[in-house]
């Protein structure tokens, strides 16, 4: 009975907003599927910094999780135990992958959220014209809505566009910040690796060697 009643107003809401709907509902499911996966993302698992995370490895505590810094750590630790020469720039190339997983999806939300107001406005312009050729037409009732239907989708879209927009907008910031904060991160981490060898016991060196 609930589930009937919440679809019959979804039928509604879908209807009185107009063509600008269908594509606003998109954008929703593609936001949240790509905020999902950047929050995912940027899990740290159970490190507390890349100091810590050094110091823990040369007690032979690897890192069992499979966030970001940890996964950049093992491979960090490869290949400093190869005594490569010009470290940072296999550094560089090996956390290509972690830096460039910590920004996916970035654009895409901020286009989405950039974008949904102004299909929403869109949407408002529509309606709004509606509304004055039926005022021009004296139809104030028609099988569009006339005025009623007019206004109805003018301000449906608008509300449709911004509840997309804003709670995108405070999460993707709040996920911004982290992003940055975990690319700082592996920048400290690569600087910690380029700098004195770190002891690595047998049973973490092994764990090393498997991380690429």
């Amino acid at each position: 009975m609930v589930f009937a009643e919440f679809y019959k107003d979804f039928l509604f809401f879908m209807q009185a907003g107009g063509y600008v709907m269908p594509p606003l509902l998109l954008a929703t499911v593609v936001l949240w599927y790509a905020i999902g996966y950047r929050y995912a993302a940027l899990r740290r698992g159970t490190v507390r910094s890349p100091r810590i995370m050094l110091e823990r490895a040369s007690q032979g505590n690897m890192p069992k999780s499979e966030g970001v810094m940890s996964r950049a750590l093992r491979k960090g630790l490869r290949l400093q135990q190869r005594r490569l020469p010009y470290l940072r720039r296999f550094l560089d190339e090996a956390f290509a992958e972690e830096e460039q997983e910590l920004r996916r999806y970035h654009v895409l939300i901020t286009t989405i959220v950039l974008a949904a107001p102004l299909m929403g406005l869109l949407g408002t312009v529509v309606g709004m014209i509606e509304t004055f050729e039926s005022l021009g037409d004296l139809s104030l009732f028609s099988q569009s809505g006339g005025i009623a239907g007019g206004i109805s989708q003018a301000l449906f879209t608008t509300q449709m566009g911004l509840a997309v927009a804003i709670p995108g907008l405070i999460v993707n910031g709040i996920l911004q910040r982290k992003q940055r904060e975990m690319l700082l991160e592996l920048a400290q981490l690569k600087d910690l690796l380029c700098g004195e060898p770190i002891p690595v016991p047998a049973a973490g060196r092994g764990e090393a060697k498997h991380a690429l």
